[in-house]
């Protein structure tokens, strides 16, 4: 992984103060003016624009501490502390976009996939239909045996087929927490770094954790969603009746707490998208195309008390008290 040189430093440093400036609030001309200036003034800092460019499009990795000071307390007394923090992220970037993903290694040469925004619908060999919902990646891995999806990360809804190939061969779904074996059905799962989300539609699944005894696991029946880590299964609760509406291209939010609804539509774009911490319990409902996440964004500082605003190219985006 290429990281930046000692040399570089002062530039990262300056990349970030500017990175920090110009996502703080309404930004002037005469700012912009000297950011431009400042960023064409040699390759040293040009490079490390560079480097906060794909910072901006990776946001969602960015720890929370430090996107919130960002937004929220430009002028905190902290914020030397922070600029320097920024510039320490900045130097371990990897060069590009490809390497990044790379460096990630969630299915960056996967067998599907699906790009931020996208959603995607397969018919795999046995005839099991597969949709993957935004930036989400599978492998394949079919013999005589079984069927096995691995999902490397995102979300996806498997609609089972009878196994026109090999008749008798289970159809499971992997993920980092463990496998669930179909019996005749419809469910999604979603991957979340840690645990798993899986909401069954129609059907049973059978979980089996990764790290506990054989048997242990449990079946989950229509109508239900369990959450579950390599070791244990959580008790099963209903599922939400809106659990499939991105297949269709929607978000369906009943009295939905704004922070919640904000973080799934951070989902479907790239940057960065999150609510002052004032608004974060409004409750909000609606029906969100999420292939058009500016028009979700209209849509509410449209209904509700808050005003949207973005900076650096549409890479950031702040919901703040109107």
């Amino acid at each position: 992984m290429q990281r930046a040189s000692p040399a570089d430093n002062e530039a990262l440093e300056e990349a970030a103060e500017w990175l920090v400036a110009l996502s703080a609030g309404d930004v002037t001309d005469e700012q912009k003016a000297q950011w431009s200036a400042w960023r064409t003034s040699n390759p040293e800092r040009a490079q490390a624009w560079a480097r906060d460019e794909l910072l901006q499009g990776k946001l969602g990795g960015l720890p929370t501490a430090v996107s919130m000071a960002a937004l929220d307390r430009p002028a905190d007394p902290s914020r030397r502390a922070l600029v320097s923090r920024l510039a320490l992220l900045l130097a371990v970037l990897p060069a590009s976009w490809a390497s990044w993903k790379l460096a990630e290694q969630q299915g960056w040469a996967a067998d599907y996939h699906s790009d931020i925004g996208e959603c995607r619908q397969l018919t795999l060999a046995d005839g099991t239909q597969v949709f993957l919902n935004t930036d989400s990646a599978i492998d394949v891995r079919f013999d005589g045996t079984q069927r096995l999806i691995q999902l490397l990360r995102g979300e996806v809804l498997v609609q089972t087929a009878p196994d026109i190939v090999v008749p008798a061969r289970p159809l499971q779904v992997a993920t980092q927490e463990g496998r669930m074996q179909a019996l005749g059905t419809r469910f999604t799962v979603r991957e979340l770094g840690g645990r798993t989300c899986l909401a069954v539609i129609e059907g049973a699944v059978r979980i089996q954790p990764a790290h506990a005894a054989a048997g242990a696991g449990s079946v989950v029946l229509a109508g239900e969603r369990a959450d579950f880590d390599n070791r244990t299964v959580g008790r099963p609760q209903p599922v939400d009746s809106t659990a499939t509406a991105w297949t269709q291209g929607m978000l369906l939010a009943d009295s939905m707490r704004l922070a919640e609804l904000v973080a799934e539509l951070a989902r479907y774009q790239r940057g960065f998208i999150r609510c002052d911490p004032r608004i974060a319990g409004l409750r909000v409902s609606g029906a969100f195309p999420v292939s058009d996440t500016r028009r979700c964004l209209s849509m509410l500082e449209a209904t509700y008390a808050l005003r949207v605003s973005t900076h650096i190219n549409g890479y950031w985006t702040l919901l703040a008290p109107a």
